[in-house]
């Protein structure tokens, strides 16, 4: 059952996957399943067109060519997509948090130094050392680390919940209880 609420999409459930260009699908495949554990799924072939499909479906270049799009299923709450694309007019760096359109993924985990020991065993960067939020995400610890390609993951962790969720009408979504 779907609920609208004013002004929203009619039917809007929720994020279904992220999807993320990579510049290199074997690299990308080690890091999500042998570092983040997500688990594959399936993979699409290539996709390309003649005429202006490319620019109008997906904004790229009309002779833009995905070679392969791959899919991943992570623990309980997000999907990812990878595409590999060649483009006659060549890629942009990876944007930085604080570029126009630059982001992040966020992961939940359960203990943070223990997912922070396991990252920088496994020689991935870490950036830095755990935060603790304050105001109204007291409660909540955080780091962000790098994937190979330079895409810049968090990890959160607030296992007795954060500080706004004492008075706050609506909680935010979180995986540790999917269904509130």
């Amino acid at each position: 059952m779907s609920e609208h609420h004013a002004g929203g999409i009619p039917g809007l459930r929720g994020g279904d996957h992220v999807g993320i260009t990579v510049p290199d699908l074997d690299e990308a495949h080690d890091f999500l399943v042998r570092i983040l554990g997500a688990e594959y799924i399936y993979t699409l072939g290539a996709k390309q067109a003649d005429d202006d499909w490319m620019r109008r479906q997906l904004g790229v270049h009309p002779r833009a060519v995905i070679t392969e799009i791959r899919f991943y299923r992570l623990a309980t709450g997000l999907n990812i997509e990878t595409f590999h694309y060649e483009t006659p007019d060549g890629q942009s760096p990876q944007p930085r948090n604080s570029d126009i359109g630059g982001y992040h993924l966020a992961l939940y985990v359960d203990d943070l130094d223990a997912a922070v020991a396991y990252l920088r065993k496994e020689g991935v960067e870490v950036m830095g050392e755990p935060i603790a939020s304050r105001q109204s995400a007291e409660g909540q610890r955080w780091i962000y680390f790098r994937a190979p390609w330079g895409l810049q993951f968090e990890l959160v962790s607030y296992p007795r919940g954060k500080a706004y969720e004492a008075d706050a009408p609506r909680l935010l979504w979180k995986p540790t209880d999917p269904a509130a």
